[in-house]
């Protein structure tokens, strides 16, 4: 069983139905922890994704709510100055010589791994061809793990948390994520917004989960005809997590598929008629409406350390040919982004979470909408603990890595019931919630008969009879026409 802040009780994962839903939505896109934004109504209707065939009604009292696992969930309520306070002043100390060494071990890492493959794994120590392949395949392995460490420790640059001087972690960090066709400046921008926004279903700005409107009509026509024969099946989970960890990187970077989609209300204008998808809201051009005009300078020069880095395997390719770059570069590349996405998935989808709508949202609510895993030895050396203490990373990311975990416990004393964590298994534990959060969490919705406050907080649900069953919505009014997307009303009396 998953070490969670509560347990998940079998007696409550798969005897609950709801009968209604209620949705609010904020108009709000300020992207400061402190700001209050106002909410504005709106109705997310549709079908019977509802009640899973056999299962025995249960109805939510009003103001209780219940995550997916059926345990009792409540708002937190205590503040980021209460976090603040109870970790030790030292946690926040950050040393310049510390983390140049962790950059350096890295890169002598990459660069050992690179000479003894192309020193040894040759025919002349190695005269299987077979042998030669699988070794070859190892090495796309081992640069992938090293470079996604690279990748975190560019990400503390990102934060200010890799050492007190700006201009050093600016330096740094452009030229490690340049090194790994990452856009040093424009990600950091926008990852900047989303740890402003952790769980704010209006303005997170690198990932929100799909809300049930979203989820049944995400493929159109497609998802009509075929969605309900594959969604509970798993060669549909398969193929869907297997999009997701190829091309999930790439789509970010260039469609911002997870992010907010409320471009029009960017207080510059430039976001008026662009949407996710598009291709004009992406993280290279300067006038994406993911950014603002003083920071375009700063995307010119992140394509600038994409270009340079783009020109250096060019040539290698010209001179080595690209077979060779496919295997010393291309490969660990996608591995990397591979990682990038599990972890990043992981780390904000559990069926333990909550999502809010801009009324209820606040920053210390939003950074407690995050979990902790276990990756053993992989997570904590080689990504630099970036898996198993990122909750305390949403509330303070200004804190090393390597003070974290004593952070962590700190602040578990104030957060209770609200810290969440799932350590079983270790690393075998990490691999498999991509299985089995894929499976549980397809969608957020709000607890049926919830009001005020309960009304505007979401939870994971899913089509897969796993944990609380989803809401049954009213069927359609009489004289109504249902669209072509909308699902068949599951009529209580079947």
């Amino acid at each position: 069983m998953s070490t969670t802040a509560l347990p998940q009780r079998s007696s409550m994962r798969r005897n609950m139905t709801a009968e209604s839903v209620a949705s609010t939505t904020a108009n709000s896109l300020d992207s400061t922890p402190n700001d209050s934004p106002t909410g504005s109504a709106s109705s997310t209707s549709l079908s019977s994704l509802g009640s899973m065939e056999g299962e025995e009604s249960f109805k939510v009292p009003e103001q209780q709510l219940y995550d997916s696992y059926g345990n009792p969930f409540k708002i937190p309520d205590y503040t980021i100055k209460d976090i603040r306070d109870a970790i030790p002043k030292h946690c926040f100390e950050r040393s310049a010589v510390r983390g140049l060494a962790y950059v350096a071990r890295d890169w002598a890492a990459l660069a050992s791994t690179f000479y003894i493959f192309n020193a040894y794994c040759t025919p002349e120590y190695v005269p299987s061809y077979a042998a030669r392949f699988v070794l070859w395949g190892v090495y796309t392995v081992l640069q992938g793990l090293t470079g996604t460490g690279l990748w975190v420790l560019a990400h503390e640059c990102g934060h200010q948390s890799f050492s007190p001087n700006k201009t050093l972690n600016d330096t740094v960090g452009w030229f490690c994520h340049s090194a790994l066709l990452v856009p040093y400046f424009s990600w950091k921008i926008s990852h900047g917004k989303h740890h402003k926004a952790t769980g704010n279903m209006e303005r997170d700005m690198v990932f929100l989960p799909r809300t049930r409107e979203q989820h049944v009509t995400k493929t159109g026509w497609l998802m009509e005809e075929m969605h309900e024969l594959l969604e509970e099946t798993p060669i549909w989970t398969a193929s869907s997590l297997i999009i997701q960890q190829l091309f999930g990187w790439q789509s970010y970077l260039l469609a911002n598929v997870t992010g907010h989609n409320n471009h029009n209300k960017q207080p510059e204008g430039k976001g008026v008629g662009k949407k996710n998808g598009d291709f004009s809201v992406n993280h290279f051009v300067p006038s994406s409406p993911l950014y603002e005009r003083k920071d375009e300078h700063l995307i010119l020069l992140s394509d600038l350390g994409l270009l340079i880095t783009s020109s250096i395997l060019a040539l290698v390719g010209w001179k080595y040919g690209f077979s060779a770059v496919l295997v010393w570069y291309i490969i660990p590349y996608f591995w990397v982004h591979h990682w990038l996405v599990a972890i990043t998935y992981l780390q904000h989808t559990d069926p333990s979470l909550p999502h809010y709508t801009g009324e209820t949202w606040n920053f210390a609510r939003g950074a407690a909408a995050t979990i902790d895993r276990e990756f053993g030895f992989i997570g904590r050396q080689m990504f630099h603990g970036i898996i198993e203490t990122h909750v305390l990373h949403h509330y303070i990311s200004t804190i090393p890595f390597y003070h974290a975990d004593e952070a962590t416990e700190s602040i578990k004393k104030v957060m209770g019931q609200h810290y969440r964590a799932d350590v079983d298994g270790g690393s075998l534990g990490f691999l498999s919630a991509l299985w089995k959060i894929a499976r549980r969490c397809q969608w957020v919705e709000p607890n049926a008969g919830a009001k005020g406050d309960g009304a505007n907080v979401l939870f994971y649900r899913n089509r897969n009879g796993h944990g609380v069953a989803p809401a049954k919505l009213p069927a359609t009014a009489p004289g109504k026409t249902r669209n072509r997307f909308t699902l068949e009303v599951e009529n209580d009396d079947e």
